[in-house]
């Protein structure tokens, strides 16, 4: 089993920045890959980034593409997301998520363990 928890949410205005981060327990953590979504209220939940397991390669969605970066610490079991340039459609809930099998992926349906979500509000 697999246990998340994110940080690092809040208010910012448009053009601010954030840094979530996503603490794992778990021996199997270093060798996963990871993933960051959003749910905008009333919204499904969308993919925002995801970063194999040695951190080598990442992958976007096109709206944070520039703006966000996704990056881990093995050894802190420590998976980040560096949001820069935030704008007001940014504002969700963001969640962490483990994937126990394959490398990448876009849909929530293929992470298997997931963290209760932390608010990010960008304001105009």
């Amino acid at each position: 089993q697999v246990h998340m928890v994110e940080s690092g949410g809040g208010l910012v205005q448009a053009g601010g920045s954030l840094r979530l981060s996503c603490a794992a327990s778990g021996r199997t953590f270093s060798s996963r890959t990871m993933g960051w979504f959003r749910q905008a209220p009333g919204k499904e939940r969308d993919f925002v980034a995801t970063i194999n397991w040695s951190g080598s390669s990442t992958e976007y969605t096109d709206s944070v593409k520039g703006r966000f970066t996704i990056s881990r610490d093995n050894a802190k079991n420590t998976v980040y997301l560096q949001m820069n340039s935030l704008k007001p459609e940014d504002t969700a809930v963001y969640y962490c998520a483990v994937r126990r099998l394959g490398v990448f992926g876009s849909s929530p349906g293929q992470y298997d363990y997931w963290g209760q979500g932390t608010q990010v509000t960008v304001s105009s």
